[in-house]
């Protein structure tokens, strides 16, 4: 609001008394899944952003599609928005997704606990890629060069 010069006061004490207040505090915890391997590769398949579930065996099966988090029921379902998508390329440090799932993902540690190192596995494995030809190779290093950030 600031950049686009309206007016607007901000009560940082209410703010602050609001998010102290432990009945708006919530347990959620959230994963920004990015491509780590020092590869480019172009994205032939991904994961539709929406409501996922995880079975017992470690599995997940996409539910439905959603907009809002809020809809997850427990720890064993997560909200997953896609960012990158077929067409797209893949490159180290590039976003993927961002998970949101109740519950914690992190140890008292600050260590991705088992819980989140699960459902990061099987997003990853919902993205399907190749390698680059020599003709995209170049269209490749300009988008990671780039490094934007898009949702789709």
């Amino acid at each position: 609001m600031e950049w686009e010069n309206v007016d607007f006061e901000l009560d940082v004490a209410e703010l602050n008394a609001r998010w102290s207040d432990p009945e708006n505090i919530d347990s959620w915890g959230q994963l920004v899944i990015k491509h780590t391997q020092d590869s480019v590769e172009l994205i032939t398949s991904a994961p539709k952003s929406g409501i996922w579930r995880m079975g017992d065996d470690g599995t997940l099966n996409y539910v439905r599609m959603q907009t809002h988090r809020r809809t997850v029921e427990n720890e064993r379902e997560a909200f997953f928005l896609r960012i990158a998508r077929p067409g797209d390329y893949k490159y180290e440090g590039a976003d993927l997704g961002i998970l949101i799932t109740p519950g914690r993902l992190m140890t008292e540690e600050f260590l991705l606990n088992d819980r989140a190192r699960a459902w990061t596995s099987g997003i990853l494995a919902q993205f399907q890629s190749r390698p680059i030809n020599p003709a995209e190779s170049e269209a490749a290093v300009q988008v990671a060069e780039v490094g934007n950030f898009k949702m789709m």
